[in-house]
Formats: C-alpha cells, sequence, structure tokens
C-alpha cells in the first residue's frame, strides 16, 4: 500500500519543511521584497571632484547655452550630481527647476585633504549629525598625494607610501564615524593619480625615477589602506572603485568611448572651463581629463554611473 506524502516524510520532516518555509520567509523569500534604498538627503563631502560653486559651476567641463553662454550646470553633472539625480535630489548650488527644499548639501571644498572631510563631517555634527536615510558620498585625497609626492625626493619613496597609507587610514576612520552614526556612505577610491596628465609631464620631465610609477603606487597605498580599515560587514557602506575605473579606461579608452586620456580638455584654469573653453580638437564627453589633476565630463559621467549602481545595489 503507497505511503501518504505526509506518511512518507513524518512528523519530524513536516517540521523540518515548515521552518525552512519559515527561514525563506524571513530572508526576503516568497512574495516579499526587501524595501530599495530612498535617501532623503544626500551630502556630498570631499574635495574639487565632488565641488558645486555657488553658482553652479564644477572642477570639471561647465555647460553653456550656444548662444547666450549663460551657465547650464545641470549639463554635464558631475558624479554627485548624477547621484543625488538618482534619488530625485538636487543641490541648491544646480537648482534650475526651482524645487522649493532642495535636499543637497554640498559640504565639499577646493583644496580640501582627508583633515578636510573630518572637518565637514564635525560640521554636520554639529547640524544635527546623521540618519539612516542620508545618503554620504565621499571622495577626497588626491590633494593629500599630490602634496605628499612633490616631497620627492627630499622624503625616500618609502617614507611618502607610508605616509599615504596613513592618511587611507584616516580617511577609513572618518568615513566609520559617518557609518557608525547612522549614516549610509558611498565612499570612492582614488582614480589612479599615475594616469593622469601631471602624471605625464613628470614623468617626461624628470628622469630620477618614474614619477608615473610614484603617483600610482601612492594611490594604491591610500586606497588599500583605506579598504582595509572601513567597517566592510557588506551593509553600511558602499565601496566605489574609481581606482579600477581609470585602469581599465586607461588600457583600453576606445572600448569605453574615449579619443584622449592624456591631456586635459581645458584651455582656462578650472572651475571657469566650459564647452567653450576647450582645446580646439577636445571634446567634453570623450575627452577623460579636464585638466592635469581633475576628471572632465566623460570621467565624471563614468564615474556617476558607478556611483547609482552601487547606491542602487547596495543593500543599505
Amino acid at each position: 500500500m503507497k505511503k501518504s506524502f505526509k506518511q512518507g516524510w513524518g512528523q519530524a520532516g513536516l517540521v523540518l519543511l515548515a521552518a525552512a518555509a519559515a527561514m525563506l520567509a524571513g530572508c526576503g523569500g516568497g512574495s516579499s521584497q526587501i524595501e530599495p534604498f530612498a535617501p532623503t538627503r544626500i551630502m556630498a563631502m570631499g574635495d574639487e571632484a565632488s565641488y558645486l560653486t555657488a553658482e553652479g559651476k564644477k572642477y570639471a567641463v561647465n555647460a553653456v547655452d550656444d548662444t547666450t553662454l549663460a551657465l547650464k550646470c545641470q549639463n554635464n553633472p558631475i558624479w554627485v550630481q548624477a547621484l543625488a539625480t538618482q534619488f530625485g535630489l538636487v543641490f541648491p548650488q544646480c537648482n534650475p527647476d526651482n524645487v522649493a527644499t532642495p535636499k543637497g548639501i554640498m559640504y565639499a571644498r577646493p583644496g580640501a585633504k582627508v583633515d578636510g572631510v573630518k572637518a565637514q563631517i564635525d560640521q554636520q555634527f554639529s547640524a544635527g549629525g546623521f540618519t539612516s536615510k542620508d545618503l554620504v558620498a565621499i571622495l577626497v585625497g588626491s590633494n593629500d598625494l599630490i602634496d605628499l609626492y612633490r616631497q620627492f625626493p627630499a622624503q625616500n619613496r618609502d617614507t611618502l607610501l607610508a605616509s599615504a597609507g596613513e592618511r587611507g587610514r584616516a580617511l577609513a576612520d572618518q568615513v566609520n564615524r559617518v557609518a557608525n552614526a547612522g549614516g549610509r556612505v558611498l565612499v570612492v577610491t582614488l582614480p589612479d593619480l599615475g594616469l593622469t596628465p601631471y602624471a605625464a609631464k613628470e614623468k617626461a620631465t624628470k628622469t630620477d625615477t618614474d614619477r608615473a610609477a610614484l603617483l600610482s603606487a601612492l594611490t594604491q597605498a591610500f586606497n588599500s589602506q583605506m579598504r582595509l580599515n572601513v567597517i566592510n560587514d557588506g551593509r553600511m557602506i558602499g565601496l566605489v572603485l574609481g581606482d579600477e575605473m581609470s585602469q581599465a579606461i586607461a588600457k583600453y579608452p576606445e572600448g569605453f568611448g574615449y579619443a584622449n586620456i592624456t591631456v586635459g580638455a581645458c584651455k582656462v584654469a578650472l572651475p571657469d572651463c566650459t564647452t567653450k573653453t576647450l582645446l580646439d580638437t577636445a571634446s567634453a564627453d570623450t575627452w577623460l581629463w579636464a585638466d592635469d589633476y581633475w576628471l572632465g565630463n566623460g570621467g565624471q559621467n563614468r564615474l556617476g554611473l558607478l556611483a547609482q549602481t552601487r547606491a542602487r545595489n547596495n543593500p543599505f
């Protein structure tokens, strides 16, 4: 005589099945969905790469009207603008649609180093701190590493690499401060400074060592120590790999749509560079760099896409 399904499994088996079903439901299985992250504020912290002036200018290639030359700050967005747009947020420095209460806070400042980000975070703590609905976007370190690099050869390579690592650990401490206070953090690893137009010029004019390789080594030391020391629970902090982005583009520029990755596109100083003040052969979209140090629209656009993807997929 055939046993029924229940008889075949027995009471113990049914208990196991019920337990498995309960676990699946508890982990978001079945018809339930994990609620997507929907920040109500965004904060930009760091240096020139994340900065908007009060007029909406950026340290990249600014878009202007072809006829009037009026600034169109919503075009050619930098990475933090692209990230804000992903969640329907804007910064007050660029609010052409006159959103009643912009929910973006611009703490980034030109020339900022890791210590400057600590001060930016301190400022937000003084203004009320962080919540789980705050997305805090952090990119800093280029000014630190350029400062260290310029101490060579008075300071030897090993000393400078150790100092770069210390700056990376200091940044991790600040990222962790925000995360432990409840904020949700996206932190970007530094694009490889050894691939900048500045590095190419240094390599060509100074032959005591491979200057571009030294800048790459400083970048790696900084990024490695930052990554090793941030809280790694897969939830509180999202990592955007700016270094891997720049290295991949350097290997396969055409595959990423870039026509030039070695020369800055602008012929005037940032943040006054616009689509009307580029080198004769330059393009805002297909040239990676705006000047010797800072990403142009092409690079900012790629970084913004990476940040959007990480923000959507990180289980904040």
